[in-house]
């Protein structure tokens, strides 16, 4: 199966990559406008196409070219607070770059898409942990474009016959066991890569963003999901698509949540560095606490977690690149420290 991966430069299309060279019968096509990607982070040896989603004439190009059989879309916008100051940038982004991807896999006859989808849909939730089927209501410009596609494919399948997984994930964190690649996004907006980035001196602290909110320590709560398992997530759902042809949405992550407080003080403790902390004003967008349930991936899926028990979390390495792209594997372990699980 020849799969398109659009985004594959990026944080979670990277590693969904590194997977799907570990299994028989894929075929691997990578598009990225590098606007957010990194070029080093491509495999040698795979097919590469630099393109916008919004550039339908160079998209539609692209799908003559390679003839793909599936296509997994990770080209997004991802800042909570930048899609408050920015809203039209998000909507022209996330939207209407989906729209022209659909627009040319109807064309070409492309039946399996596999979206990245997110908690934002949720807004404030009402109950926790988030079942699969809660109520969706984003409080931020965001977490509204996810969901404005996930509704565009509801009514793409019933016109066109696309089938799709909406993969509505949490905190994505860690990075490959290689050390090879991580997370590294400009400007990074992630809590995780922003503490290591006190660590390696380059800032001078960590801005936590409200510490009054109705949690356990007054500072937001999240899920955090590794990913490589989000990557495993990803190939499932394809699966599962190809076998049953029925499209599904799925929440994914650990069903644990963790204070932005839990994690600096986790990462304080794995680097041995102070990492200096001061609260700020809350953004304008932010849920006091998301955590997910994932039931259906489990059970329909088959989906497991690698990183679902202290005892199975180890340091892959402590492994600083002060001026390489690639944050340290040392972000899995921060995640899963004692002090936090």
């Amino acid at each position: 199966m020849k799969v398109l991966v659009c985004g594959g430069a990026g944080y979670i299309g990277s590693h969904l990559i590194r997977e799907l060279l570990s299994l028989p019968n894929y075929e691997i096509v990578i598009l990225d406008n590098l606007s957010q990607g990194h070029s080093g982070s491509i495999p040698a040896g795979l097919a590469f196409e630099k393109v916008d989603v919004r550039d339908k004439q160079k998209l539609e190009q692209v799908f003559s070219k390679h003839q793909p059989d599936a296509v997994m879309h990770f080209c997004a916008a991802i800042s909570v607070e930048e899609s408050v100051v920015d809203p039209l940038r998000y909507y022209d982004n996330n939207v209407i770059g989906t729209i022209y991807l659909l627009q040319t896999m109807n064309k070409y006859k492309v039946k399996y898409f596999i979206f990245s989808s997110t908690a934002a849909i949720f807004g404030n939730p009402e109950i926790i942990p988030l079942t699969d089927d809660a109520s969706t209501k984003p409080i931020n410009p965001y977490g509204d474009t996810k969901l404005t596609v996930e509704k565009i494919l509801g009514w793409s399948e019933n016109a066109y016959g696309i089938k799709y997984v909406c993969l509505r994930y949490f905190n994505a964190c860690g990075a490959h066991e290689s050390g090879e690649i991580g997370e590294d996004h400009d400007p990074e907006t992630h809590l995780i890569p922003l503490v290591l980035q006190v660590v390696l001196g380059k800032r001078e602290h960590i801005k936590i963003y409200g510490n009054d909110y109705d949690t356990r320590d007054g500072t937001c709560i999240r899920d955090y999901i590794h990913v490589t398992d989000l990557a495993t997530a990803h190939i499932k759902a394809l699966e599962y698509l190809v076998r049953e042809n029925k499209s599904q949405h799925f929440n994914l992550g650990s069903g644990e949540g963790y204070s932005v407080n839990e994690v600096i003080n986790a990462a304080r403790e794995v680097t041995e560095h102070p990492i200096p902390a001061i609260v700020h004003p809350r953004r304008k967008g932010d849920p006091p606490v998301l955590i997910a349930g994932s039931i259906r991936a489990e059970n329909i899926l088959g989906w497991t977690r690698k990183y679902d028990s202290i005892k199975k979390i180890k340091k892959v390495f402590v492994y600083l690149k002060i001026n390489n792209a690639a944050l340290p594997a040392i972000q899995a372990e921060i995640i899963h420290k004692n002090t936090i699980i």
